[in-house]
C-alpha cells in the first residue's frame, strides 16, 4: 500500500499545485495585477504629443513591459522563496512525511507557480485588451475628425482607407496573445531554473540574484555565441559557449513581442518552435532539479 501511494500521482502533485497557488497569493504577490490596471490605464491618455499608430504602438509596449515584470517577479522571486518558506515552516517536513515523493513535491510547486502566472498574465492580457480597443476606437474617431478638418469634410476615400488601415494594424488583434505567450513561455523557463537553483542554493538571496544574472544572460547568449563560435576563436572560447548554451537558456528564443508590439505577423511556425525550446528547457531543468532535490538533506 505504501510503495502504491510512493508512486507518481498527478492527483498529489495538482493538490500541491493549487496550495502553492494559494501561499503565494497570501504572499501579496498577486498585488502586482492592480499596479498593473493602473499603468495600462494611464498609458493610454500617457503619450498625447504622437500620432494615433505610436500611441497605440505604445500602449502595446507598456502593457507587455508589465507583463514580462510580473511573470519575472513570479518566475524568479516566488520561486526563490518557495522552499525556503516551507522549509522554515516545517510544512516541507509535514508534507513529505505523509510520504510524498520528493518529485512530486516539486512539480507541484512548479505547477503552481506556472498556474498562477499564467492565470495573472490571461488577467493582464484581458484588461491590456479591453483598454487598448476602447483607446482604438478613440484614436479612430479622434482621426477621422482630423482627416476631415484638413480636407474640409471632401476626405478622398483612399486617404481615409490608407490612414485607417495603418491605425488597425496597430490595434487590437489576435497577435496580442502571441506575445502574452511568448511571456509566459520565457516565464516557465525562468522559473524552472530558479527551481532548479534553489535546490542547491544556500539562501533565497542566492537564488534571486542567480536566477536574475542568468535571465539577463540569457537574453544576449545569441550574441555571446556568435562571438565565442566566430572562426578565429580559440578552443577555451568554444568551451566557453558550449557551457553557457548549456547552463543558461537562450532566451531571444522568446522575443515575439517585438513583432507584436510592431503591428507584424507572427508565424505558426515561430510559435511551435518556441513552445517546443520552453519544453526543452522546462523538463531538462526540472528533471536536474529532481535529481538534486532527491537526495537533498533537510
Amino acid at each position: 500500500m505504501t510503495d502504491a501511494y510512493q508512486r507518481f500521482s498527478p492527483a498529489r502533485i495538482w493538490t500541491l499545485a493549487t496550495s502553492t497557488v494559494t501561499q503565494l497569493v497570501r504572499m501579496k504577490i498577486v498585488a502586482f495585477l492592480a499596479v498593473f490596471c493602473v499603468i495600462v490605464v494611464a498609458a493610454a491618455f500617457a503619450f498625447p504629443g504622437l500620432d494615433a499608430e505610436q500611441q497605440l504602438k505604445q500602449l502595446k509596449s507598456v502593457s507587455f513591459g508589465a507583463q514580462l515584470v510580473f511573470a519575472l517577479i513570479i518566475a524568479i522571486v516566488a520561486t526563490a522563496l518557495l522552499l525556503p518558506k516551507d522549509v522554515e515552516d516545517r510544512t516541507l517536513y509535514t508534507i513529505l512525511a505523509k510520504p510524498v515523493p520528493r518529485v512530486d513535491y516539486l512539480l507541484g510547486k512548479l505547477l503552481g507557480v506556472l498556474m498562477l502566472m499564467g492565470a495573472g498574465l490571461i488577467i493582464m492580457q484581458i484588461v491590456c485588451s479591453a483598454v487598448l480597443w476602447i483607446r482604438e476606437g478613440m484614436v479612430v474617431n479622434e482621426t477621422i475628425a482630423s482627416i476631415k478638418e484638413r480636407y474640409k469634410g471632401d476626405v478622398p476615400p483612399e486617404a481615409m482607407a490608407s490612414v485607417m488601415t495603418n491605425i488597425h494594424a496597430q490595434g487590437l488583434a489576435w497577435s496580442l496573445h502571441l506575445g502574452t505567450l511568448a511571456i509566459f513561455l520565457k516565464g516557465a523557463v525562468i522559473a524552472s531554473l530558479a527551481l532548479l537553483i534553489s535546490t542547491f542554493a544556500s539562501s533565497t538571496l542566492f537564488t534571486v540574484i542567480s536566477a536574475f544574472c542568468m535571465t539577463v544572460l540569457g537574453h544576449g547568449e545569441g550574441l555571446l555565441r556568435e562571438y565565442f563560435m566566430r572562426g578565429d576563436a580559440t578552443i577555451w572560447q568554444t568551451a566557453l559557449s558550449i557551457a553557457i548554451a548549456i547552463i543558461c537558456p537562450d532566451l531571444s528564443l522568446f522575443e515575439a513581442v517585438d513583432a507584436v508590439v510592431i503591428g507584424k505577423a507572427v508565424s505558426a511556425t515561430s510559435v511551435l518552435y518556441m513552445i517546443w525550446a520552453a519544453g526543452l528547457y522546462v523538463v531538462g531543468y526540472t528533471a536536474v532539479a529532481c535529481f538534486l532535490f532527491k537526495d537533498k538533506e533537510l
